[in-house]
């Protein structure tokens, strides 16, 4: 028995492994991007409740590019939440000079909030 044969129906080489001949399959080299964390929360969330869609992406050697894309968009939209919303609320740089933890305090009840919004409309999507 042969070590290596090629198939031209599927155009794939097949390796004998034991007393099986397994296909040659390799993933392509995907684009190494940074993934912050709303990428990861997002990657948790596909692998903990979306497998399928994980896996399809995973294999197909698209996860990095999309886990990407999903933290960019996902940044970019809670730096415009916050901005609106601290100059909706009236909260600007006078009020931390003069009153640091009221400013702290309100500041983190924005991040909170944008934070939900961006994890229920981007992230847990």
């Amino acid at each position: 028995m042969e070590n290596r044969i090629y198939d031209e129906k599927n155009g794939l080489w097949y390796e004998l492994q034991g007393d099986y001949y397994l296909p040659c399959l390799t993933l392509s080299e995907e684009e190494n991007h940074h993934i912050g964390v709303w990428g990861q929360r997002h990657a948790r969330y596909l692998k903990e409740h979306r497998k399928v869609l994980y896996m399809n992406l995973l294999t197909s050697g698209k996860l990095n590019a999309h886990l990407a894309e999903i933290d960019k968009q996902a940044e970019e939209m809670f730096s415009r939440l916050v901005n609106e919303m601290t100059k909706a609320h009236g909260i600007t740089e006078q009020l931390k000079a003069s009153e640091p933890m009221l400013w702290v305090a309100k500041m983190n009840a924005i991040r909170s909030a944008a934070m939900e919004v961006v994890n229920s409309e981007v992230i847990y999507v």
